[in-house]
């Protein structure tokens, strides 16, 4: 991108500027080199006003600061600005500096506690199997589909924000789905980008370390549909808060898996009694746009309330109904998140992220429906962190599955011994549960004994590609393994 001059820029905001060569925005003094302007405002942890000398000291071409009427800035020899309410104007800085990328794209903004990242996913997927090129930015990574680099937040910076949406714009990118945070909403980084579509998943408890209540996590959420028309926010009826939105936001679109929506004069979208396989699921689509059946090749009753959502956020960006449920076989589920490898006539593999008690529960509850046979589970849990979950996690696949094998996840100094006693310690009875350390083999122990018509959750570790023993973060990956262990058991059916 070629430099930005310092006086057009500052002339949106009603200051005057030298012009001066522009090469870059930064919040971080300790990234800050000569062209760049080092804007200095109050964050949630730390002042970044604080930091202007050593930001001038390291070659800064100008500072933009926080002006509160408090504040004095120091006397710099460079251009040294203040401007008030900057963390709000943050976003339109930066989209002035970037050139207002997203008026370039279709952009799709996601906000939930759930789903978020497999929605965002399932959008860029569909427009790309239509034939565009679309670009994802959320927890999952950042980069057009199919190659994401990993992020460091859900939702990063304004700055961070528009230079992304940039870099994807230049890449060729049409369309981009973007996770947005409760915390980057309250924080204003979304807060000058032209939304296409805004979607909500569900609210359920979280984050209220930050919020302090379910009210203003709910709130916070809200945000997004603001910054949409009415009918471009598409709102989960089946959620609690949702269905109150819906009557706040009656031009909205509302979609469910539980049937047809009451009291909603908006548009809508529903499935009508899903059907569960090891390949996936089918249902009906009843739509303001068109009815048919919709069949995908993902895990989960919760999985369809994802779909519906993504499907909602193409339809009122304008895409075709029929192209939409002819595409919906050839979607991806997220890497590592009840991701299928194998099937046919050998064992279905589920490769899942969940490593939490609760989410363990859900990956099992979400493949029962799926499964004609017996249903596996292959679990671990982590050396130096919360024993107390240990045998939880033990008690809920013995709960929810019909075959456990425990073995080892990232035992870390701990003595994988004692990790296993505080598992077993969870069981009602520990002789029907086998006990591998070795996870390797402990998969391939699965697979040689699963049949197939059942299915083996492998969870914990998802899209994770490391195993730490002591100190040694090794090389290691669930769906590596799995799909080697189920290529050795292929060529043994030949």
């Amino acid at each position: 991108m070629p430099p930005r001059a310092l006086d057009q820029l500052m002339s949106h905001f009603g200051i005057t500027a030298p012009a001066l060569p522009l090469t870059d925005i930064q919040l971080d003094s300790r990234r800050v080199g000569p062209g760049s302007l080092f804007v200095a405002i109050r964050g949630h942890q730390m002042d970044g006003r604080r930091f202007i000398e050593q930001a001038v000291a390291q070659g800064a071409t100008a500072v933009l600061f926080e002006e509160d009427g408090e504040f004095v800035a120091p006397v710099t020899s460079i251009p040294c600005f203040g401007l008030k309410d900057l963390p709000a104007r943050l976003s339109e800085l930066a989209g002035h500096f970037y050139d207002h990328p997203a008026q370039k794209l279709q952009l799709v903004g996601i906000t939930g506690t759930n789903g978020k990242s497999t929605t965002a996913l399932l959008v860029a997927n569909w427009r790309t199997l239509l034939g565009g090129k679309a670009g994802v930015m959320g927890t999952i990574g950042n980069g057009l589909f199919g190659n994401l680099i990993e992020a460091e937040n859900t939702t990063g910076s304004a700055v961070q924000v528009q230079a992304n949406l940039a870099a994807l714009q230049q890449q060729g990118a049409d369309l981009v789905a973007m996770e947005v945070s409760s915390h980057g909403l309250v924080q204003h980084r979304v807060a000058a980008l032209p939304f296409s579509a805004a979607v909500f998943t569900n609210l359920s408890r979280d984050h209220l370390d930050y919020h302090g209540t379910m009210e203003a996590y709910g709130a916070a959420k809200e945000e997004l549909l603001k910054l949409v028309d009415e009918p471009c926010a598409v709102i989960n009826a089946d959620d609690r808060l949702g269905r109150q939105w819906l009557a706040a936001y009656p031009g909205a679109v509302a979609f469910g898996v539980h049937g047809p929506i009451e009291n909603h004069a908006g548009r809508q979208l529903t499935a009508q009694d899903p059907h569960f396989h090891q390949q996936g699921f089918d249902t009906r689509i009843n739509s303001s746009w068109g009815n048919g059946v919709l069949s995908a090749p993902l895990l989960g009753r919760f999985n369809v309330s994802n779909v519906l959502a993504a499907m909602g956020a193409m339809l009122v960006l304008g895409y075709d109904f029929d192209a939409l449920l002819s595409s919906a076989p050839k979607l991806q589920p997220v890497t590592g998140r009840m991701e299928c490898f194998g099937g046919g006539k050998a064992p279905l593999a589920v490769v899942d992220y969940a490593h939490t008690p609760d989410a363990l529960e859900k990956a099992l509850q979400a493949l029962r429906v799926h499964c004609e046979g017996r249903l596996w589970c292959l679990v671990g849990c982590g050396g130096d962190r919360d024993r107390g979950k240990r045998p939880m996690m033990a008690a809920m696949a013995e709960q929810h599955a019909d075959c456990v094998i425990l073995t080892d996840d990232n035992p870390r100094t701990e003595a994988p011994e004692q990790i296993m006693a505080d598992m077993v310690a969870g069981l009602r009875d520990p002789g029907s549960v086998q006990i591998e350390h070795d996870r390797v083999k402990a998969i391939q122990l699965a697979l040689s004994q699963a049949s197939k018509q059942d299915i083996i959750l492998v969870a914990g570790k998802g899209h994770e590609d490391y195993q730490i023993i002591g100190t040694d973060k090794r090389h290691y990956s669930d769906r590596e393994t799995v799909a080697a262990a189920l290529h050795t058991l292929m060529e043994s059916f030949t």
